[in-house]
């Protein structure tokens, strides 16, 4: 029985293997072979194009992006600002149009899938054509139509950061697709009878909100705030990602592109080890002692 035992244990385990075997292959393939061939072409520099020939330098890629280059600095300043600004109002903006189509409204379907429909139709190079055309910069301020004497009133400043979030929120529509659909799980995930029994005690939907919905939606909050830093950061649009690719296969600069990218990289791998651990107290989860 034993030896019948241990049989279908391996078996079970060949089984397992061979289901990610597709996987493993495509990670080590397009994932793990280029991620290290660009760590060493970062420290070289390519002298013949035609039989890609390809000389060392060093360090010098890395100290040419922070010491010579003149716009990696400012590029990576602008896009850092970008996703600070954009992250927390995707969440927020996501939670809030969540928690409306989680109530039994009429058209909840036909709500849930237009505000997902931009992920299918807006990525990539669809987006990226929208962009040139404007859609992005202006639009909402314009179609909206707030008067010139609206901004004169509330000063340079103020007008300045308020004209500038009005014309980020076509794009924060565009990009909560995702967000939407993950707190929509969350929220269903959450038992009924924990409202019923505060609503027994008389909480109020704004009390039932903060004491009960918020801290069991935090682990998919942090889960959309992976999810917005890493989109931002590797969004086919982003400025930085543009530049990236331009100087890798425009003007041939591989060795110095792919110093760039792992600048780059390092920077938001980093940044997500802070999220994880900044945010390792804040997470409540169920079942938990």
């Amino acid at each position: 029985m034993s030896e019948r035992r241990i049989g279908l244990e391996k078996k079970k385990m060949l089984a397992g293997y061979v289901y990610i075997a597709p996987w493993a292959i495509g990670f080590a393939l397009f994932m793990c072979y280029p991620l290290v061939y660009s760590l060493w072409l970062s420290f070289h520099e390519v002298v013949g194009v035609g039989n890609f020939e390809l000389e060392s330098v060093g360090w010098d890629n890395f100290n040419k992006a922070f010491v010579l280059d003149t716009q990696f600095i400012p590029l990576f300043i602008s896009v850092i600002q970008d996703a600070v600004i954009n992250t927390p109002l995707i969440l927020v903006f996501s939670l809030f149009i969540a928690i409306l189509l989680n109530h039994n409204i009429r058209g909840r379907a036909f709500f849930r899938a237009a505000f997902f429909l931009p992920v299918l139709i807006g990525s990539g190079l669809a987006m990226q054509q929208l962009l040139y055309a404007g859609v992005g910069k202006d639009t909402l301020v314009n179609g909206i139509g707030v008067p010139d004497e609206v901004f004169l009133y509330m000063g340079p400043t103020f007008s300045q950061i308020v004209f500038d979030m009005l014309s980020r929120l076509t794009i924060i529509f565009w990009k909560t697709g995702v967000q939407i659909l993950l707190f929509l799980a969350g929220l269903q995930g959450i038992s009924i009878s924990l409202y019923e029994s505060a609503r027994c005690d008389g909480a109020t939907e704004w009390e039932m909100f903060w004491k009960i919905t918020l801290p069991l939606m935090t682990p998919i909050i942090l889960l959309n705030l992976v999810y917005t830093c890493v989109d931002s950061f590797t969004d086919i649009n982003n400025r930085m990602m543009v530049y990236i690719k331009d100087t890798a296969f425009t003007n041939i600069q591989m060795g110095y592109a792919s110093g760039m990218g792992w600048i780059y990289f390092m920077f938001i791998f980093v940044l997500l080890i802070l999220v994880f651990v900044s945010t390792r107290r804040l997470i409540v989860y169920t079942g938990e002692k």
